[in-house]
């Protein structure tokens, strides 16, 4: 057993680091701890970026970081500003010595990066009223007559604006705090651009327990950059972050993702070569540093609140491999839309290779998950989602095998599939579904469970699965947004439009694939030769269940029942102890032919010809339900529901932590 070292606010740096005579900062305390010891943080806020110079050697050897139990322990980037000076009217100003900053000065920052979008400055410096974030404007003026910024989710709120000075000595900041006095309330403003993140990369086996980790001037991270996050292992193994609060990072949440060595911004910085070209490089030269299992990734991520972030929950390319996501619940990412960019979603990841994301709530997002790029071996199982703008899942130029089962998907998208060699098995599908062939986009695929590249090739679409899913109808809850959204362009690429304006639901964005029997006649023609640049592969379809407008695969499928008549509405409410679903599928489940779903019935993936099975290489044996209950082999119902007694009226499926 290792030691335990206490931090208290009322503590010395240079104390034992007992019980009764802790230390003062949690950095002390990092500087001290070994292989083994525990770092018990008392109430209070510690204003510091955590810098663990140290890690474990093992998974039994980690070095531990929790709030004392019981006791609420923030981990705050942000610093208390109180010399308000009223100008006019709900105008004011505060003169900021820049030391509070130390080297870093968030407002001077801009934020930028390979991907990122935006018609205006934005920096990476923020200012809070009562931990909620303003809105940063480009001018005096605009802070004095502030107007609604409509993309917001939130427009009234946007009315409350800020707009800084950067200074050799000090930085001005101007206000417009609306209703609120500053004299009165708690303002903030970023000081550090991290709350925990080691300094160096291979910093292994950390928990961080129990936090609220708020208010960190993280920058813009995509695939091709050092990739910051409030929180993070920075390109480590083995971190277990759990049952924290994350709140109010600039951009990411938790990074789970690339460091610095393997480029930064080479697109943005110097554009001789395309991003998706500096981001093949990327994935070669991880290899040559070291890039595998041994080395990097194996993280679990379990039970954390993470909110109010603008550009991910979670984020990560290469870092990310052999991970567990799972009990988390994530809501309020990218809602001010201030800047924008290729890279946003609740959770998004590149090469999630045998990463499982199962159990997490994720709502009120601009996207879901965005797995993109080398999501081989990827399952995605048992997650609520809703209230997500773009869709509930993007795959995007990935060649396989993932699983996508047992999830209640209810945004007005619940797929966008820039992909091939998946499997959509028990699923509730809410809203439609797109697809959209990459015939000029080469990604790598890998040996199955290792990160070492077995191939780079387009991406033609199909060669997915749909089993035993439940297709809904045109949902009350996402109409309005399907009227007012601009469902066109790249964002929302791969639409079926109906006669009649609207979006087709079910699986007509797959009518163009073939069927297994057509791709097999095709490639056995000696007289045609089949153009890949073209061809979509084979969709393997049945035992699905549709209501309402939703429309079957065309050329058949077998077992599946189309009930067009009805079209039962799924109404979600939320509750103090948690989310309620009311639908009623009014006796047909048990119309449809189930299929028992396993590895021998998933078989491989087309172009790595990898199997879908566990990360350990066991089969895949799809017979638990959304709840994890056992299914019943024999008798098995469509959807993640696995039976008639779990669906009634107000049944309970999510947890509002």
């Amino acid at each position: 057993m290792g030691l335990s070292i206490h931090v208290a606010k009322f503590g010395k740096d240079i104390n034992e680091g007992s019980l009764q005579s802790p230390l003062l900062t949690i950095q002390a305390a990092a500087n001290r701890a070994m292989p083994g010891d525990t770092v018990v943080v008392h109430e209070g806020i510690y204003r510091e970026h955590v810098r663990p110079g140290r890690g474990g050697t093992g998974p039994d050897q980690r070095i531990v970081y929790e709030a004392a139990p019981g006791e609420k322990v923030v981990i705050s980037g942000g610093e208390p500003v109180t010399n308000w000076e009223r100008m006019d009217d709900s105008m004011y100003k505060a003169v900021i010595d820049n030391r509070l900053f130390g080297g870093f000065n968030p407002f001077s920052e801009e934020v930028g990066g390979d991907w990122f979008q935006t018609d205006r400055v934005d920096h990476v410096g923020e200012v809070y009223i009562n931990g909620k974030a303003m809105f940063e404007v480009a001018s005096l003026d605009a802070v004095r007559r502030p107007v609604p910024y409509t993309p917001a989710r939130e427009p009234e709120w946007s009315v409350h604006v800020w707009y800084a000075e950067v200074g050799e000595d000090v930085t001005t900041v101007y206000a417009n705090f609306g209703e609120f006095d500053p004299t009165r309330e708690n303002i903030e403003v970023n000081a550090r651009k991290y709350c925990f993140f080691p300094e160096r990369t291979g910093i292994n086996y950390i928990t961080v327990r129990g936090f609220s980790l708020t208010m960190a001037a993280t920058n813009w991270a995509p695939p091709t950059a050092m990739q910051e996050g409030l929180l993070g292992p920075h390109w480590s193994k083995g971190w277990m972050i759990e049952n924290n609060e994350i709140s109010n990072s600039k951009n990411s949440g938790i990074s789970l993702g690339k460091e610095l060595s393997t480029g930064h911004n080479e697109w943005t910085r110097f554009g001789d070569k395309h991003g998706t070209q500096y981001q093949r490089d990327a994935v070669f030269k991880a290899l040559h540093i070291g890039w595998s299992k041994e080395t990097i990734g194996s993280h679990v991520i379990r039970n954390n609140v993470i909110h109010d972030c603008e550009q991910t929950g979670i984020c990560g390319h290469l870092g990310a491999i052999f991970c567990e996501i799972y009990d988390n619940h994530i809501y309020a990412i990218h809602t001010r839309r201030m800047f924008g960019g290729a890279e946003i979603g609740g959770i998004k990841l590149h090469a999630a290779i045998d990463t499982v994301i199962r159990n997490n709530h994720v709502h009120n997002c601009d996207r879901g998950f965005w797995m993109d790029w080398q999501a081989q071996g990827t399952r995605i199982t048992r997650n609520l989602m809703y209230d997500n703008d773009i869709e509930d899942i993007y795959i995007e130029v990935s060649h396989g095998p993932y699983l996508i089962d047992n999830n209640i998907l209810l945004s007005m998208k619940s797929i966008k599939d820039m992909s091939h060699g998946g499997a959509y098995v028990h699923n509730l599908f809410g809203g439609f579904l797109s697809i959209v062939p990459v015939p000029d986009r080469f990604t790598p695929y890998h040996f199955p469970h290792e990160t070492a590249v077995l191939g780079v090739v387009r991406i033609m679409c199909g060669d997915n699965r749909f089993y035993n899913n439940i297709f809904l109808g045109t949902q009350d809850l996402n109409r309005p947004k399907e009227k007012r959204m601009d469902l066109t362009g790249w964002y929302h690429g791969g639409i079926i439009w109906k006669e009649d304006g609207t979006v087709a639901k079910g699986l007509a964005s797959y009518d163009s694939c073939p069927t297994p029997e057509e791709w097999s006649g095709w490639c056995r023609s000696l007289h045609d030769v089949l153009d890949f640049a073209a061809a979509k592969l084979p969709v393997f379809v049945g035992s699905n269940l549709y209501f309402g407008d939703a429309t079957m695969y065309a050329k058949g499928e077998a077992g599946s029942v189309c009930v067009p008549g009805e079209n039962p509405q799924a109404i979600l409410k939320e509750g103090d102890d948690g989310v309620f679903l009311s639908l009623d599928f009014g006796g047909h489940l048990t119309e449809v032919t189930t299929q028992f779903i396993d590895s021998a019935k998933l078989g491989e993936a087309f172009e790595p010809r990898a199997r879908f099975e566990n990360p350990d290489s066991t089969d895949i044996v799809i017979d638990t339900d959304f709840f994890g209950a056992k299914r019943n082999k024999d008798q098995s119902l469509p959807g993640p529901f696995s039976s008639i007694a779990q669906i009634r009226e107000g049944m309970p499926v999510g947890r509002l932590k």
